[in-house]
């Protein structure tokens, strides 16, 4: 048994090695046939350390990355080879793969980049913030009441985007000796803009049900997915109903520490598909598209997990229903949204139709939507996130240029 394992731990690795080699080979003769960049055109920049597994994380901020490149050029810097390939491939943003710490070194000196943003905390984001005379930002990859939101790591930027009060009011109860009001920048969140395109279904009688689950996590209090407990058996149900359409939309992680987390997903997949073949009319959908639009604006409702996920749907203010964890480590903070939400128990899965009906129908929730949607993100008006995130930046420009005219002439610290 234990050779057996082995053996595939070894195949792996030398699938990841190869495919490595390929990016690495790939991305060096893009750079060498392009144009160079031209010196002191990029003020805002974005750091990346992750390959492409966790490229996901970018995706949500490409749409606002490139309507902010209109006004401020943005930067992407990518320090692993097959996530700069990625990057380049689908980002619509300048990427400068930096693998060594020269590399950073060298686009340093041909560009100011005043303000670099976080959407992780890899620790080789610490490569990066070593060089002062410039702002760290952590920006983050999602709004949740995950224990990730709390991090003491926030304390290593000079700043972190927020996406509202519920944010600063986490951090204030959790951080000890953590300036709010000073490290801070409420904005919204940008993504909400941009919530387009259109449904690979045609408009009929059936209730579309997101069903979006998270991983399983890589440690105990962080074990939120629900996929084995609550997925195949909720998904079932709504298969076999005949009057709601799925679109589900699992984590790409899903698996990658418990394999029986990825069968159930497996599992999952496969009865959409059967459900599809049977009744070629249900356009039932396993959507594992980068983008995220449609997706949260369109279901009349939505089943999530404690994760990013349920807040982006509250910033909708449409029915939303969040999976209660079954692992009894999982850390839950219901002193937000999740005090008051609409939990679904795995015991309940079975018979989700009718729970579902009946918070569709529920005006009271509704209402409490929309009063914790702007708790958490203030003006959610369209444009508004928008335009909150670009004055976030401006401000940042504005506090550089300061800094520049007090001490003319220095040069960012190496």
């Amino acid at each position: 048994m234990q050779l057996a394992k082995d053996a595939k731990r070894a195949v792996r690795l030398a699938r990841r090695v190869l495919k490595g080699r390929r990016a690495f080979f790939d991305v060096r003769s893009r750079m060498e046939w392009r144009q160079p960049l031209t010196p002191g055109r990029y003020r805002v920049g974005v750091y990346f350390a992750d390959s492409d597994v966790n490229l996901y994380q970018m995706r949500q901020w490409y749409e606002p990355l490139r309507d902010l490149s209109k006004r401020w050029p943005v930067l992407v810097l990518a320090r692993n080879a097959s996530g700069a390939r990625a990057l380049m491939d689908e980002s619509g943003l300048d990427v400068e793969f930096v693998q060594r710490v020269t590399d950073i070194e060298r686009v340093i000196e041909e560009q100011p980049l005043e303000v670099i943003l976080y959407v992780n905390q890899n620790t080789r984001n610490f490569q990066m913030m070593r060089y002062g005379q410039r702002w760290h930002v952590f920006v983050n990859h999602g709004e949740s009441d995950k224990m990730y939101m709390t991090s003491n790591q926030h304390k290593a930027y000079d700043y972190a985007f927020v996406a509202g009060d519920a944010a600063r009011a986490r951090l204030s109860k959790a951080l000890w000796d953590y300036d709010v009001d000073a490290s801070t920048l409420s904005i919204g969140r940008p993504q909400a803009d941009y919530f387009t395109g259109e449904p690979p279904f045609p408009e009929d009688d059936r209730t579309v049900v997101l069903y979006s689950p998270t991983w399983e996590g890589d440690r105990p209090a962080a074990c939120y997915g629900s996929v084995a407990s609550h997925g195949e058996t909720l998904v079932r149900r709504l298969l076999e109903t005949g009057r709601h359409r799925v679109v589900y939309r699992p984590h790409p992680r899903s698996g990658v520490v418990d394999a029986a987390f990825g069968e159930a997903n497996r599992r999952i997949i496969e009865m959409l598909g059967e459900a599809n073949r049977a009744d070629p009319a249900a356009h039932h959908v396993y959507d594992e598209s980068p983008a995220l639009g449609w997706q949260l604006s369109r279901p009349d409702v939505a089943i999530c997990d404690i994760s990013a996920m349920v807040y982006d749907r509250l910033a909708t203010g449409k029915p939303l229903m969040v999976t209660r964890p079954v692992a009894p480590e999982a850390e839950v903070d219901e002193g937000g949204y999740l005090s008051v939400c609409e939990w679904l128990d795995a015991d309940d899965a079975a018979g989700v139709d009718a729970v579902l009906d009946r918070v569709i129908d529920d005006d009271a929730a509704r209402e409490r939507l929309g009063t914790w949607s702007r708790h958490y993100f203030g003006d959610t008006a369209p444009g508004a996130p928008t335009r909150r995130f670009h004055a976030a930046i401006e401000t940042l420009l504005a506090r550089a240029d300061a800094h520049r005219e007090a001490a003319p002439g220095e040069e960012a610290a190496r």
